[in-house]
């Protein structure tokens, strides 16, 4: 199955750096999915073939707002917003031009619209990148943006 992520994410086209949605499993709380890095990526830098490995933290997080789009049984995405990670451990220098990689993020933790996530970046080769996240989705999203959060 395929998924349409502009219906998922609350972005479009090309800000939108996953791919696809592999696995959705709400009782264990996790949701798995890929993205493979070519020259179309946004943030594709030329210089050194990939997308620098500080990215992970986006992919992680676009990942996250699907795991909450199937959380909340939605029918149009809802705005988050990341507040940190601890421990964003990476493995490689970069992620590669050509390279395929799955994003894992599971719930650990949830008090209303406050939640952690433990996340996992891995390819054929095994951990590129794991960091724990922390994100806010409030019902009034839009009204932090509007008074400067």
């Amino acid at each position: 199955m395929t998924y349409d992520l502009e219906k998922i994410l609350p972005h479009k086209k090309p800000m939108i750096l996953i791919d696809d949605i592999k696995e959705i499993n709400m009782d264990e709380k996790y949701l798995i999915s890929e993205f493979s890095i070519n020259e179309d990526k946004i943030f594709f830098d030329k210089s050194i073939n990939g997308v620098n490995y500080l990215a992970g933290i986006e992919f992680m997080a676009q990942t996250i707002g699907c795991y909450a789009f199937f959380k909340s049984k939605l029918e149009e995405p809802k705005l988050g917003f990341l507040l940190g990670t601890r421990l964003y451990k990476n493995k490689i220098e970069k992620f590669e031009n050509g390279q395929k990689y799955n994003v894992k993020v599971n719930e650990i933790f949830c008090d209303n619209e406050l939640v952690s996530f433990e996340c996992l970046i891995y390819n054929v080769d095994g951990e590129c990148a794991s960091a724990v996240i922390n994100a806010f989705q409030p019902d009034n999203a839009e009204e932090y943006l509007k008074n400067g959060l």
